[in-house]
């Protein structure tokens, strides 16, 4: 579900009669400095930005002439892109670059397999894929649609860290990694006590990790006191001692009672993990389950750029799939044989599509949905009964002046109803506007919002963000035109090969090690295309078979 709206940003409590903006010179810098508003979008021209004031009672008007008590304020932006991590040498984009590489690099089949793939993108490891789409966009989870009016909202907030090495490998592969904007190495979250202000977590560059988080956590004085701080790595010792294996077992306990069992204070989950478990699973800390959290924690310590985020510098549609796909088709539902083995998809045309190889892309919910019934009771896919995809909201909202309080860069929000949010505006080259700020916001948990009105999910998040920008957003004078990872379901998560033959399967919520994320998406297809190419024989010696009945 995704909304979008255009509001009024009314600033009501300026300290003087009226607030004026100068005509400002932006310039590119290639670092930046203190108490200076960053864009990420690279300028080699001057720009400039409008006149405008706003008085007491909330009016706005333009150009008003200079008068008496004014304040003169001159903004100064620096357009600023943060070079790529070096991420090439690390182990686990080698371990991805690998695995890419044995695709390339195995022998070509003689008879190719036709593959058919609902929902996703198949490496073609000399075999000839079909690719089904059910929308007429792509993009599946990372789809972008543009309304009448030409801008383009999306389904959700994307964000690209360093510790995504099957992504990173993918960019790289489809030579578009120039297409990702990296932000500083920092972690940015709202203070819900201070409204207005931000409290940072900044990685030093020269350390290594884990030192530069550690070091983050430690010179971060707003959220955690020292003795929490203490509590917290006493806490995490278990994790760092007991390593993989002990990661794997804490799938049947959520964040909340771990953090109890480990003695840290309530107050630690308050601060910091209410806002790392919406973000990683839109879910609160007493439903995620703590493998989530240890799997991220894992990644961001261990590896120095981990933690590093970049934004698509554009749509996802145009800026990352088309370089993936040309055309995409429809699909419809499942067909078996008599015997009950796997004879095709039935497109909702009617068209019948039948290949050597089935994979099934889709999110979990919508395989659940068009499964047939015969293969419900089977326990490999009994199991998946137990995952359940968590709703979601993405909200765009179009400001008509630009907003001041905000980053060039993700923000936890930190409230009950958001989850993170980012001023497009800024953080994004495509939709850069030195004059007006668009807040895409993940709204979450949203379950029980979900099916209300638009009406009403605006206005409650109007009213969250009147808490974030104090001083520039009135919620009562504005106008405004993945699969749950809950504690138990890691037993339940599916290996890419099926019991049935010849039918596979690819997604987040799939067997591999990393999050329900689009890393866990990409190398979950990886995963799936190197069991068909173990399978080839199996499946030819099946399709052989098959012509000669049909002689």
């Amino acid at each position: 579900m995704s909304l979008s709206g255009h509001v009024s940003a009314v600033n009501l409590s300026v300290q003087s009669s009226l607030f004026y903006s100068s005509r400002s010179p932006y310039a590119w810098r290639n670092n930046c400095c203190a108490h200076t508003l960053l864009f990420s979008q690279s300028l080699s021209r001057i720009l400039s930005m409008p006149v405008s004031y706003v008085s007491r009672t909330g009016s706005l008007n333009m150009s008003p002439p200079l008068k008496r008590k004014q304040i003169l304020i001159l903004y100064h932006v620096v357009c600023i892109d943060y070079p790529r991590p070096e991420l090439e040498n690390t182990v686990n984009y080698l371990e991805a670059a690998y695995l890419s590489l044995t695709f390339r690099n195995s022998p070509r089949p003689s008879k190719p397999l036709k593959v058919v793939i609902a929902g996703a993108v198949f490496g073609r490891c000399g075999h000839e894929p079909v690719l089904l789409e059910g929308r007429d966009v792509l993009g599946g989870k990372v789809a972008a649609w543009k309304d009448e009016g030409g801008d383009w909202y999306e389904t959700g907030l994307h964000i690209f860290f360093g510790a995504f090495p099957n992504m990173q490998n993918l960019f790289g592969e489809l030579g578009i990694s120039d297409r990702l904007q990296w932000k500083e190495h920092s972690m940015i979250f709202a203070m819900p006590n201070k409204p207005g202000e931000f409290s940072r977590f900044d990685f030093p560059e020269a350390l290594p990790a884990p030192l530069n988080g550690i070091l983050a956590i430690l010179r971060n004085n707003d959220m955690l006191t020292w003795p929490e701080k203490v509590q917290f790595a006493i806490g995490l010792l278990p994790a760092i001692l007991g390593g993989q294996s002990y990661v794997q077992a804490q799938d049947g306990i959520t964040v909340k009672d771990w953090m109890r069992k480990q003695g840290v204070p309530d107050r630690v989950t308050d601060e910091v993990f209410i806002a790392m478990s919406k973000a990683l699973n839109f879910i609160n800390p007493e439903e995620l389950s703590m493998q989530c959290i240890l799997i991220a924690l894992n990644r961001f310590l261990q590896e120095k750029h981990g933690s590093k985020m970049a934004f698509l510098d554009g749509n996802p549609p145009e800026r990352l799939c088309m370089p993936i796909v040309d055309h995409i088709r429809s699909w419809g539902c499942i067909e078996l044989n008599e015997n009950g083995s796997l004879k095709g998809f039935v497109l909702t045309n009617g068209n019948f599509i039948h290949g050597d190889a089935y994979v099934f892309a889709t999110p979990v919910d919508i395989l659940k949905l068009l499964m047939p019934e015969s293969w419900k009771e089977i326990p490999y896919f009994k199991k998946l009964e137990k995952l359940v995809g968590v709703p979601v909201i993405n909200i765009h909202i179009w400001f008509d002046r630009k907003l001041k309080n905000t980053y060039d860069h993700l923000l936890f929000s930190r409230s009950p109803l958001l989850s993170v949010y980012a001023d497009m505006s800024v953080t994004c080259k495509e939709y850069y506007d030195p004059n007006r700020s668009m807040l895409e916001l993940v709204f979450a948990p949203a379950e029980e919002w979900i099916s209300r009105s638009d009406e009403e999910i605006v206005e409650v998040t109007m009213k969250e963000l009147a808490k974030l920008f104090p001083d520039e957003i009135s919620a009562d004078q504005s106008k405004a035109k993945i699969y749950k990872t809950v504690p138990g379901t890691e037993p339940c998560r599916p290996l890419q090969r099926s019991p049935v033959e010849g039918f596979y399967l690819a997604g987040d919520y799939t067997k591999q090690k990393y999050l329900a994320s689009m890393e866990g998406a990409v190398l979950s297809g990886k995963l799936c295309a190197q069991a068909i190419a173990q399978d080839y024989e199996l499946l030819l010696d099946t399709r052989e078979r098959r012509k000669l009945v049909e002689v």
